[in-house]
């Protein structure tokens, strides 16, 4: 028998039916089982190289591979169509005017404000530092940029971003179970879409919002494919890639085991490193809290007098989340009392400064007097510097608010009534238990109108353009302790005869400079508002960009200069445009049906195991 296996084993000619008896009388399988032990070997073996130039090898072997194959040829595309001859137009194009400011704010690691959250601006000033940029060009539009400023650089930096989305694009597809077909038409329709590759050869947030958004899907997509292996390591590490995804995981969540919280780690991450890197005093100290503004290098706020004495100038700041200083201007208002104009205001000028004085039921102010510090359940006037009028309130509707009084500026240091009189009502201090001082920057107060009772409030309410959409200042008929846009503090002291203090040693806590800033983020976005009086020939409508109806022109129309206008491709956003249509369709055919007792809606169980 060992002969008879050596002989079959190294392929010994052997009659056909003395390897059947043999096989028979031993108990093997019979010749019907041989011939098919045959047949499926002739399907597993491997395919023969006897093909002219070895062709249907190379087609195997590229068939195998096409998951690396492909998207390796699809991303060098794409950074063909994004490199090339980026840095032909030396002049500043369209938003690098902003944003290349702001990746200068990170190299002079200087505070500022933006509606846009930091990540991406961080990365623009990454690709400054690496570039050997120093931050001191200007960046504005239409301008060239010196020789010095590597632009070249920083646009390649950009636009490798918006390259990246292709490989993401490819597998996101492939993990969504799609086709190859359509794995390669979703990867050819982002690869070749006009505005995607020309919105990536600029300094701007575009390329990264788009591949991080892009990435955000393929973790989506990922962690789909893994809701029959829940709670696995994978699973959850998928998750967190997820992050902020939204419906999808909040949905899945709930069905597993209802927990509705969402990891916002990254979000919260990018401010951290945000408030770390512009350590010094900037161009948007005035948006964040009077203690934000002390730890800053270079501010003036850790200079002042620590307590407040009267005949005192300072300026007074809202400390609501977004709130500005209290302002007035010689402007008045266009209806009401026409009195001079009272606002919130974050630039910081000269129209923010107040004076202490005490009320007219005491002595008048005498500066060479000695100092009397204003205590807690005080009442005082606040005398405009600039203006020398009062501040005053009287029961009259605010201009937007109407269900508070107005608040405005009245008569001057010896002109006017018990209506130019409010109380301090200490709320808390920062830096001390004891209550019975206002300090400069740790106290936080509340200003209660002496003969209505209401208390001085700013919140986040706009005026119209005759206000220069400043914040209007209200006094608010609701005593509410709670409500933060009645507290105020005292940001920056003067006063000649009083030490400067060091209520820059305290510092306000991470998560209320965070959420400080998002809210006054939001706020200045919603005031972002078209002036209806400026015709704006560039600007379009909401529905004109999915059917291509208008593009975006990008840069001056000038014959010396090299031309960018920003279309879409018009198969992907007709096609995409459709799409969305027919989706709207199909849920709304899916709903009847769901409503007439038809299943095809209800969650799947998954198979026992």
């Amino acid at each position: 028998m060992a002969k008879d296996n050596a002989a079959v084993s190294t392929g010994a000619e052997l009659h056909p039916q003395s390897v059947q008896h043999r096989i028979v009388t031993k108990g093997g399988p019979s010749n019907e089982e041989v011939h098919r032990g045959e047949e499926d070997d002739k399907k597993n073996a491997p395919p023969k190289q006897t093909s002219v130039q070895g062709l249907p090898l190379i087609l195997s072997y590229l068939d195998q591979y096409e998951c690396i194959i492909a998207p390796i040829v699809f991303t060098l595309l794409a950074f063909f169509t994004r490199w090339w001859r980026i840095g032909l137009s030396p002049i500043v194009t369209w938003d690098e005017a902003h944003f290349g400011k702001f990746g200068s704010h990170y190299i002079k690691r200087e505070f500022y404000f933006d509606v846009h959250p930091p990540l991406g601006k961080m990365l623009v000033g990454l690709s400054g530092y690496l570039a050997g940029y120093n931050g001191s060009f200007e960046f504005k539009s239409g301008e060239t940029y010196p020789p010095d400023v590597n632009y070249t650089f920083m646009r390649v930096f950009n636009a490798s971003f918006g390259a990246l989305c292709i490989p993401l694009a490819y597998y996101t597809a492939r993990e969504l179970n799609f086709r190859r077909p359509t794995v390669w038409l979703v990867t050819l329709m982002v690869l070749f879409e006009n505005s995607y590759a020309t919105i990536s050869r600029f300094i701007l947030l575009d390329s990264m919002l788009l591949f991080f958004t892009f990435t955000t899907v393929l973790c989506w997509a990922r962690f789909h494919r893994l809701q029959k292996q829940s709670f696995t390591p994978e699973w959850w590490l998928w998750l967190a890639l997820t992050a902020l995804v939204g419906l999808y995981t909040i949905e899945d969540l709930w069905n597993k085991f209802g927990d509705l919280t969402m990891p916002k780690a990254i979000y919260m991450f990018s401010f951290w490193l945000h408030f770390l890197v512009l350590s010094n005093s900037g161009p948007g100290d005035a948006q964040m809290s009077s203690l934000f503004q002390a730890n800053l290098q270079g501010s003036e706020l850790n200079q002042s007098p620590l307590e407040i004495a009267y005949g005192s100038r300072a300026t007074i700041k809202n400390m609501g989340y977004g709130g500005g200083l209290l302002h007035s201007h010689v402007q008045t208002y266009p209806e009401g009392s026409t009195q001079q104009q009272v606002t919130c205001y974050h630039h910081k000028d000269a129209n923010n400064d107040w004076f202490f004085y005490p009320s007219r039921h005491e002595p008048e102010y005498n500066a060479e007097d000695p100092l009397k510090f204003v205590a807690d359940k005080d009442t005082i006037r606040l005398i405009h510097s600039h203006t020398g009028r009062n501040l005053h309130s009287h029961s009259m509707a605010a201009p937007v608010t109407k269900s508070d009084n107005e608040v405005s500026c009245y008569g001057n240091v010896t002109v006017g009534d018990e209506k130019d009189h409010w109380v301090v009502e200490v709320v808390s201090d920062a830096a001390s238990s004891d209550r019975s001082k206002i300090r400069t920057l740790t106290t936080a107060f509340r200003l209660r109108h002496a003969a209505l009772g209401c208390y001085l409030r700013a919140g986040n309410v706009n005026l119209p353009q005759w206000g220069f959409k400043q914040i209007e200042v209200t006094c608010t008929k609701k005593n509410s302790p709670r409500d933060v846009y009645t507290h105020w503090n005292v940001e920056s002291h003067w006063n000649e005869k009083l030490p400067p203090g060091d209520p820059g040693s305290y510092k306000a806590p991470f998560l209320n400079s965070f959420i400080h800033l998002n809210v006054a983020m939001m706020t200045s976005n919603n005031a972002l508002v078209p002036d209806p009086d400026k015709q704006d020939d560039l600007a379009s409508k909401f529905w004109q960009w999915p059917i291509l109806h208008v593009g975006l022109r990008m840069c001056s129309w000038d014959n010396q200069i090299v031309k960018y206008f920003l279309l879409g491709n018009p198969i992907v956003y007709w096609g995409s445009t459709a799409s969305l249509g027919v989706f709207c369709l199909l849920v709304l055919w899916y709903l009847v049906r769901w409503q007439r007792g038809f299943d095809e809606l209800k969650q799947r169980k998954a198979p026992p195991a």
